[in-house]
């Protein structure tokens, strides 16, 4: 009923270290850049984790602290670029007008900012831009000639000071231009999420071949072997000019909110009399399905055209209409198809692939002296759910904080969260004294 109120103040002198933070940069992709609510916009660039990153770097006095401006290509608008972000909003069934909920919708009467359309040019110390998260790379585009076009990436197209050139170019031109004593690199997500996204349509072998030249399908899980080559050039680069740096793996795909939302045991069965309707309809096509009061797995399609029952472990993307669920009977009288469904060969291919490309990255890091980032484990701990200062935080689809509306990318607390994992981890391994974020202060989802 009482307690004592605090009043002892630790005041803890901020340091870097073995290491300098003078000049930051910032190497990624979409989690990188600040993508959120599956756009990219001002509001997200700006609550970036790199950008809470250098705040605190800022705060180490002296000669190695971060000093000057952190330049993102900036949007000019919130809207959306180069479609519309999500916000919440009603959502009607198309089968039951009176069936409404709060959710994700685009954002009404999009209209790109027309200056959004407009190349970002950098007019700070000769064109410098300190954080060149592109949304969409993978490792293995970094070879790809031309790849900076609206055809291939409008986001790099935006900011690549040569759009002709490949990423491995711009990134030599970044480091050349800036002389970073100190970067992050998030790259490699990317090498494996289309492929999910797919719902595993692709080769997800790790030994996919190139459609043309250096540029893979963007449904296939990235050549083992490419990936490392690239990663290891990549990182080559970054410390070219002496820095240090921090490398972040690749969380568990599978257990963001685009997977788990929809339960693969999400068909409810309110009435016997459909449960024996359901049984009664597959057993005339020969199959012997099981249907019973409450909660029954979906009827799906898998990658080899089989038409069955989804089993434990199985998932159903977010992607999903669930209209057609409601409305259509897909998962009961129609099963689901397989670009919407992963299935356990499916997972295990993923999770095949990230253990390999972080093992590439780990030893990246035992190689070059750089600290490692383990968001893979962090991440789980965010699917398990846990509590940061009073707010509770998780996976959870709209109420979970972290993550927001495309079920993939942060909020601008989930970024915040990110950020303290990898100022925790630049503490322990160059002995720095840089203080976490208060994740609290900054935005989840906005309800209208």
């Amino acid at each position: 009923m009482t307690a004592c109120k605090p009043s002892v103040t630790v005041n803890t002198s901020v340091t870097s270290g073995s290491t300098k933070f003078t000049q930051y940069l910032a190497i990624g992709n979409s989690l990188t850049a600040g993508f959120a609510d599956n756009s990219l916009y001002v509001t997200g660039q700006l609550n970036s984790y790199p950008q809470r990153l250098f705040e605190q770097f800022q705060l180490v006095p002296g000669s190695t602290g971060a000093r000057g401006s952190f330049i993102q290509p900036l949007l000019d608008g919130n809207n959306g670029y180069p479609t519309a972000k999500m916000v919440l909003g009603m959502t009607y069934s198309l089968c039951d007008s009176a069936d409404s909920s709060l959710g994700p919708i685009s954002y009404p009467n999009f209209v790109m900012d027309p200056l959004d359309a407009v190349p970002y040019v950098s007019n700070v110390n000769n064109g410098q831009i300190n954080n060149i998260g592109v949304p969409g790379i993978r490792v293995v585009d970094y070879p790809v000639e031309g790849y900076a076009t609206p055809r291939l990436n409008p986001y790099a197209a935006r900011f690549y000071h040569n759009t002709a050139g490949t990423p491995m170019d711009e990134l030599s031109y970044r480091v050349n231009n800036l002389h970073p004593t100190f970067f992050t690199m998030w790259l490699g997500a990317n090498d494996v999420l289309g492929y999910a996204l797919a719902g595993g349509q692709g080769n997800g072998t790790g030994n996919a071949l190139p459609l043309v030249l250096n540029l893979y399908n963007s449904s296939d899980i990235s050549p083992t072997a490419v990936f490392q080559t690239n990663y290891d050039s990549a990182v080559n680069l970054a410390i070219s000019t002496g820095s240090d740096g921090a490398l972040i793996n690749i969380p568990d795909i599978t257990s963001l909110p685009f997977f788990t939302t929809i339960p693969a045991d999400g068909l409810q069965i309110a009435r016997q009399s459909l449960a024996d309707s359901l049984k009664a309809f597959w057993s005339a096509g020969g199959w012997n399905k099981v249907f019973q009061l409450g909660l029954n797995y979906f009827v799906i399609t898998d990658h080899n055209g089989n038409v069955r029952q989804a089993i434990p472990g199985e998932l159903i993307l977010l992607t999903c209409p669930m209209d057609s669920i409601k409305c259509r009977g897909w998962g009961s009288y129609v099963p689901i198809p397989s670009q919407y469904v992963l299935t356990t060969d499916e997972i295990q291919n993923i999770e095949a692939a990230i253990k390999a490309f972080n093992a590439i990255i780990y030893n990246n890091t035992h190689i070059h002296h750089l600290a490692y980032v383990d968001m893979n484990s962090f991440m789980s701990q965010v699917a398990s759910g846990f509590t940061y200062n009073g707010i509770n935080y998780s996976t959870q689809f709209v109420t979970g904080g972290a993550f927001s509306l495309d079920g993939i990318h942060l909020t601008p607390r989930g970024y915040a969260l990110v950020a303290n994992k990898i100022l925790q981890t630049i503490n322990a391994t160059y002995k720095s004294t840089l203080p976490n974020l208060d994740v609290n202060k900054y935005d989840g989802i906005q309800f209208p």
